[in-house]
Order: structure tokens, then C-alpha cells, then sequence
């Protein structure tokens, strides 16, 4: 499993290594980072605490690497990462295990992330043959004042080396949604970890090798962030990052300079349900868009806004549901699982507080044991409230009643998060003017918030990021525009 058969190579000791060069190293600092498993609250795994020397050699290395791979044909490297993908759906088992031990994910929802994963980066080489395999050809009179004298060839061509950095929930899936647009257009690509899932991603990095990419193309360096944090995203080295987490993300885009930058922040995804909404569809993506994976999720639904009029209804619909939610150890693979970290479980408990101390509505008895915390529906909820503007990350969720739509999207507005939305109606008309006036990158019709298909555009407004995600807009963003142009001595008409 983990650590073992084919991936054997990736680690020494107790400790596994980081990745660099094409092979499998120790850090010469002698230290490593703990990964603690959020259930037993004990050390899981260990990896290398990089310097910024090694991430000196890792930048200069992947840029020389680079500039080879730019010259490889298209469709090898749609090859190769074909090959990746195969391998790394192959060997689901011990990469899933790392999931659950890392990040408390339950055992069936791991093995589908790696298989999601594996199809991604499929996807990806594919789409990256057509959208890369073709160009513009302009001509210079369809510009008023000229003739034809000019013709335009526009190409897109590899920005250099991207700096992907990927969060705890999801560090696989994640992490290959920015490897391989990397890779198919022509990049070289250094990967940071999150510390909490960063073995599962050594075990995806080693997938890559397997594969036969040259070496150096793919770096992958664990560490502290602050030993190595700022040192990566501030290097003259790095062409462009893609980040997916929280607030870091602001930091780092005030720091990056310019260069371009790809960022999922987090959201506060607001559901609106009004008076003529499906209340069973309704209950039913709340819980699974509010609970699962713990709410551990950038789109998971952060605050139910609901007319008052079904207000009782639904709530009691959604407690009913939520009476039925597992609670206990992924490897069980339980609803509810732990939260990441003993700092997470502690914010969960301060929002709750808050919201007891203002009267909310206590749908259940809040109860936590170490970093796993039951369900809980908090009703009445009122915008004085923490819960009511901050994202939990939790496994609980906040109900907000409402008086009219006005409301509701006021509400949803307000927020400085603007990553998804959903709004439930039978009425085809309010759902479409209702979508039209949430500030969110996107707004799901009688869905709950979800970032795939992998295919689709993802993206936030204004605290939930910069740019967007998606094959196609990732393989697009990690691009230039070249262009040649052909000067001709006299006007040519073809067929003239």
C-alpha cells in the first residue's frame, strides 16, 4: 500500500522524500514536517522540510527542462500523460489510502477522487491536441484603411515554469487539475504540496514518473510555508500560479508581481429556495451540498436563505435527512468525517458558540469529540451572526429566513465571497433573473454547488479568486498568444 511496491522509491525510513530532477531525494536541511491523521490526532506520515536552496535548483532545473519540452510534438505529450493518467488509476488503492489517513475523507469518496483525477488529466491531453493544435490566420483589410498586404499567424506557445499549489480537501484532484494543462501546452511545473495530503500527492508526483516525462519537467517540494512559503511564490523562477485555497491566496497575489495568476479562494455559497421549489429536491441537495465530505468543500453550501413561508417545511425536511448522516472514522466510510486539523475544529466551535449566545435555533445537540464534530442545522439565523457571513468549513450549516427574493440576493451579495451560488424554483423565468442578479461565478438551478464536470468553467468574483478554472480555460490561461506576421510587397487576393 502506501510507500510500498511500486512506490518503494519515495521514501526512506519513516520519512518520505520530494521529488526533483527525475528522481526521489532527501532534504539536505535533515528535518522533516509531520503529518498528523485528523482522526487519531498522531503523526501519520513524514515528509522533507526543503530549503530554499533546493527550491533554487528545483526553479533553475525546471527551467532548462522546459525549454526541451516545448519542442516535444503535441501529440507525445498527450501520449505521455495518457500513460500518467492509466497509471495513476491503476494504482487508486494505496493513493486513496493516503486520503483517508491524511485528510479523514471517506474511504469510497478517496478512491473517487483518483479515479476522477485520472480522467481529468485524459480529458485534458485530448482537449489540449485540438484547442493547441490549431491557430488564427488574420488578414490586414478586413481593417478599414488597409490592404491586403499583411497576413497574421496567432499560435498559443507554454508560458515558462507554473507554480501549482493545491489545498488539503481535494490534494489530488487538485493538484493534476493544474498539472496537466501545465504539461500538454508546453510548461514545466513545481508542485507545494498541502502539508495535509501532501503524501497522497507524492504518491500521484511518482504516477507522473512512472510515466516516463523527462526529468525535471515535474518537480514536487514539501516543506514548512514559512521556510519556503513566500520564497516559491516570489521567485523570479516561477511564470505563473495556480492556487486553490484560502486566504493565503490574497497574500500571495499582492506578493507575485506580474505574472499570471489562477486562484480559488473559498465562498460563502449561498442556496435560495423560494416558495415553489421542489422542497424534497431541495432537502436533499442541502444536506449533500452542506455535509458532505464534512462541508469541507469551497462549494459547498455555506447558507440556506428560504422563504418564510416554507421555512418550517423545508427545515424540517433537511433534519430528517441529516438524522440519517453517518458520523465516525472514513475508513468506515462514514458521512461525517473529522475535520483536518484541531485549529479547524476549534473555528467550527467558535462560529457555533457565536451563534448560540445570539439565539439561534439548535436544530440538534452540538456535540464534538476531538476534531469530529456531529452535523448540526442552525435555524433563525440572523445576519448579526458569524456563521452568517464566514465559511465554517464544517459540518455545519446556517438557515436564514427570508421575506422576499430581494432578500435573498442582498444577502448573497453582501457577502465579500462570490465563488457559487444555487437557487431552487419550478419558475424556468425567476430561476434565470434570480441567476443573473447573485454576484457569483456561478449560480446552479435546482442543484446544490459543485465544481465539475472537471470540463466546465470554474471560477470566483471577488474574494473567491482571480481567473478561471476548467480544462479548456486552464490550458488557455497557461498559454501566450504569439503571433508572425507576413508582410507581402503588394496586395494578394486569393482568387483575385
Amino acid at each position: 500500500m502506501a510507500g510500498n511496491g511500486v512506490f518503494v522509491d519515495i521514501i526512506e525510513g519513516d520519512v518520505f522524500k520530494y521529488y526533483s530532477e527525475g528522481e526521489w531525494k532527501k532534504s539536505a536541511s535533515g528535518k522533516s514536517v509531520a503529518i498528523i491523521n485528523p482522526t487519531t490526532r498522531k503523526t501519520q506520515y513524514k515528509v522533507q522540510a526543503c530549503t530554499q536552496e533546493e527550491v533554487n535548483k528545483v526553479m533553475e532545473v525546471a527551467k532548462a527542462a522546459q525549454k526541451s519540452w516545448a519542442k516535444t510534438p503535441l501529440w507525445k505529450r498527450a501520449e505521455l500523460l495518457h500513460k500518467a493518467a492509466a497509471i495513476l488509476k491503476e494504482h487508486k488503492a494505496p493513493i486513496a489510502e493516503c486520503l483517508v489517513k491524511e485528510i479523514a475523507k471517506p474511504a469510497k469518496d478517496a478512491v473517487t477522487e483518483v479515479v476522477r483525477s485520472g480522467d481529468l488529466v485524459s480529458y485534458t491531453a485530448e482537449e489540449g491536441v485540438r484547442i493547441l493544435g490549431e491557430g488564427k490566420f488574420l488578414v490586414s483589410d478586413s481593417f478599414p484603411g488597409n490592404e491586403r498586404t499583411k497576413y497574421c499567424l496567432t499560435s498559443k506557445i507554454p508560458l515558462g515554469v507554473i507554480l501549482a499549489i493545491p489545498p488539503f480537501n481535494y490534494p489530488v484532484n487538485l493538484a493534476v487539475s493544474k498539472i496537466a494543462p501545465a504539461l500538454i501546452a508546453g510548461n514545466s511545473l513545481v508542485l507545494k504540496p498541502p502539508t495535509q495530503g501532501a503524501v497522497a500527492c507524492l504518491h500521484m508526483v511518482h504516477c507522473f514518473h512512472l510515466a516516463g516525462f523527462p526529468k525535471g519537467l515535474i518537480s514536487c517540494v514539501t516543506g514548512k510555508g514559512s521556510e519556503i512559503g513566500d520564497f516559491l511564490t516570489m521567485h523570479p523562477g516561477v511564470h505563473c500560479i495556480s492556487f486553490t485555497g484560502g486566504d493565503t491566496g490574497v497574500a500571495i497575489s499582492k506578493k507575485a508581481g506580474m505574472i499570471p495568476l489562477q486562484m480559488e479562494l473559498g465562498g460563502k455559497d449561498a442556496c435560495i429556495v423560494l416558495e415553489d421549489a421542489d422542497l424534497d429536491l431541495a432537502a436533499g441537495s442541502i444536506v449533500k451540498g452542506g455535509f458532505s465530505y464534512s462541508g469541507q468543500r469551497c462549494t459547498a453550501v455555506k447558507v440556506v436563505l428560504v422563504m418564510e413561508s416554507v421555512a418550517d417545511t423545508l427545515v424540517e425536511k433537511v433534519n430528517a435527512k441529516v438524522a440519517k448522516l453517518t458520523v465516525g472514522p472514513p475508513e468506515d466510510d462514514c458521512d461525517i468525517t473529522p475535520v483536518v486539523s484541531e485549529s479547524s475544529a476549534n473555528f467550527i466551535e467558535g462560529l457555533v458558540m457565536d451563534a448560540k449566545q445570539k439565539n439561534a435555533t439548535f436544530c440538534q445537540q452540538y456535540k464534538r469529540e476531538g476534531n469530529l464534530i456531529w452535523p448540526l442545522l442552525l435555524d433563525n439565523v440572523r445576519p448579526d451572526m458569524r456563521i452568517a457571513w464566514e465559511e465554517p468549513f464544517g459540518p455545519v450549516l446556517p438557515v436564514i429566513r427570508i421575506n422576499s427574493v430581494e432578500e435573498g440576493i442582498h444577502h448573497c451579495n453582501a457577502s465579500n465571497f462570490g465563488l457559487q451560488g444555487c437557487v431552487f424554483t419550478k419558475d424556468i423565468n425567476k430561476a434565470i433573473l434570480i441567476s443573473d442578479a447573485m454576484e457569483t461565478g456561478t449560480v446552479q438551478i435546482n442543484s446544490a454547488p459543485a465544481r465539475g464536470p472537471d470540463h466546465f468553467p470554474f471560477q470566483g468574483i471577488k474574494d473567491s479568486g482571480i481567473g478561471s478554472q476548467g480544462i479548456t480555460n486552464s490550458i488557455n490561461m497557461m498559454t501566450k498568444v504569439k503571433t508572425t506576421v507576413i508582410n507581402l510587397p503588394t496586395p494578394s487576393y486569393t482568387m483575385g
